[in-house]
């Protein structure tokens, strides 16, 4: 893993419980196989990852013989794992149900803020520092049967959903893979993509990266959200036509709560930083300070079923990624 992530994701505890369940020393750290002790790195049969580890290709693994498994104390393994991990046969875990947690926490406050139209009315009342006419301003807005549309089915969006049951909204699906019967399982309504924008009043994607999913949202697809509709993006900033986002947002007519952007950091003077009708954070709505110890934790948690002969809870495999984040 990368040098910064290596201070901070092993807190306390994790650093107690670690050398338990494996021989290992949590302070050792590679961040390059070339440059680590090739006897270490021939001994090891566990790699315990993170964001920042070198990519494990043909070359990585020569340096790897005993490697049995890969351990990823965060999301997408896609960065580090390449085919050659799964033609040696090793075994990879991930922790991105845990990660899940945090976007699909953030997700059901941007929703519910959206549809209370909060950000809009504090920065009213920070202009206009007095009192204002609550009712004629919310009229139409609130949470009560409003209508939210999710986009992919995936370990977030299904979190999302599950946060989403105890509230009086109405949750349309957007989802190839999933069939009828999963969808009336899960609770939701399915639609097909354009119809579900053209109905919700808060739209939220979840669907993975991938070369179909890119620029989803194109103009024509952002066009068809309602007038006042909230466009809510935590997944990845490629899904999202920024151009087009920019032009729809400046006519006032949508909002949008953006945590990924493409590029990743928008260039000094996008207007997604000053734009009133735009929620824009730098990509937070994942695990971070102590929701990294959950990762941390579930991780352990493999290493642990490992080392008892125990199949991984979390297993990732090759199939899975071609439709995953």
């Amino acid at each position: 893993m990368g040098a910064a992530i290596h201070r901070t994701l092993l807190g306390a505890a994790a650093l107690e419980r670690l050398p338990r369940v494996a021989d290992t020393d949590p302070a050792v750290l590679v961040t390059d196989y070339r440059a680590a002790d090739p006897e270490l790195l021939a001994r090891a049969e566990i790699l315990f990852t993170h964001w920042g580890c070198p990519v494990l290709d043909e070359e990585a693994l020569r340096r790897l013989p005993a490697l049995k498994a890969v351990v990823h104390a965060a999301g997408s393994v896609k960065h580090h794992i390449t085919p050659a991990v799964w033609e040696r046969g090793i075994t990879v875990s991930s922790a991105a149900q845990a990660n899940a947690q945090p976007v699909a926490e953030f997700t059901l406050a941007a929703i519910l803020f959206a549809n209370k139209r909060v950000l809009e009315s504090a920065r009213r009342y920070r202009r206009e520092q007095g009192a204002y006419e609550l009712l004629p301003y919310f009229a139409g807005h609130g949470n009560y049967r409003r209508t939210v549309g999710i986009v992919g089915a995936s370990r977030i969006g299904r979190r999302v959903i599950e946060l989403l049951r105890p509230f009086d909204l109405d949750v349309l699906l957007y989802d190839p893979y999933v069939d009828p019967a999963e969808a009336a399982a899960l609770g939701v309504s399915p639609l097909p993509l354009a119809e579900l924008v053209s109905r919700s009043h808060v739209v939220s994607i979840h669907a993975p990266q991938l070369p179909e999913t890119r620029r989803m949202f194109d103009a024509e697809l952002l066009g068809r959200l309602a007038d006042g509709a909230t466009l809510v993006n935590t997944a990845r900033g490629s899904l999202v036509d920024t151009d087009a986002l920019v032009a729809e947002l400046r006519t006032g007519r949508i909002h949008a709560v953006i945590d990924v952007t493409d590029p990743e950091e928008p260039p000094a003077g996008s207007p997604l930083y000053t734009l009133p009708n735009v929620l824009l954070t730098p990509h937070i709505a994942g695990s971070l300070g102590n929701e990294l110890t959950r990762m941390a934790h579930w991780a352990i948690d493999e290493v642990e079923h490992y080392a008892q002969g125990r199949p991984f809870a979390h297993g990732v495999g090759p199939d899975e990624l071609l439709r995953s984040a």
